[in-house]
């Protein structure tokens, strides 16, 4: 899951629908995991497959008409439970970016964590690229991160969208919390050293033996 995410450009599978929650992303039954491998096949499990385990031709994730790296959904996404396994199955199913015109507090933090770029906009541009999709499944959209862009690439309609500098840094070179930590580990203990510490410094006998 860990991959940089830079622009990318792809078509886009439309959910239109308000309060998807978590449990619809991923059924509580599939969380007796703490692996993340494999929830991708389980993503909007009860909405894809009916009793038998057949799929539902009418819903989206089964028309071949849609497809890429980019789910676009309505308003209030990943509401409900804080459960990172619906990140899991976002990620595990191959989609890079969610667009949304609001996204779950918690669940949006669980797909940063996650490398899925949660992408909010406004209603009016949610609508339009519902539009844009719909009257062209093939055009798809650019998602620039670091302009903070995404662009209908049907209309040309671009805006810009909201992301923390730090989880703006962590997606665009591909390292988790502690990844990053661990990259900047020199400059960290160099500042240890220069400031003193009530409790001790990096070079003190409790930190060289752990």
């Amino acid at each position: 899951m860990k991959e940089r995410f830079d622009i990318l450009a792809s078509t886009c599978v439309p959910l239109p629908l308000e309060n998807i929650d978590t449990d619809q992303i991923i059924p509580a039954r599939f969380l007796k995991t703490t692996a993340r491998e494999g929830f991708g096949e389980h993503l909007f499990h009860d909405w894809r497959y009916d009793g038998q385990g057949r799929e539902i031709p009418s819903f989206v994730l089964n028309d071949p008409a849609y497809g890429g790296q980019v789910l676009v959904a309505g308003r209030n996404f990943g509401c409900g439970s804080s459960r990172e396994h619906a990140a899991w199955a976002i990620a595990g199913y191959g989609f890079r970016a969610v667009v949304s015109s609001g996204i779950a507090d918690i669940h949006r933090q669980n797909e940063l964590n996650n490398f899925v770029l949660p992408v909010v906009v406004s209603e009016d541009f949610l609508a339009s690229l519902f539009r844009s999709i719909y009257a062209d499944p093939k055009a798809g959209v650019e998602i620039n991160l670091p302009a903070q862009t995404v662009t209908d690439l049907l209309t040309g309609r671009a805006e810009h969208f909201p992301i923390s500098p730090y989880k703006k840094r962590c997606l665009m070179e591909g390292l988790d919390d502690t990844g990053l930590l661990l990259r900047d580990r020199d400059v960290i203990e160099r500042y240890e050293r220069q400031s003193p510490c009530p409790w001790g410094n990096v070079d003190d006998e409790p930190f060289k033996h752990g």
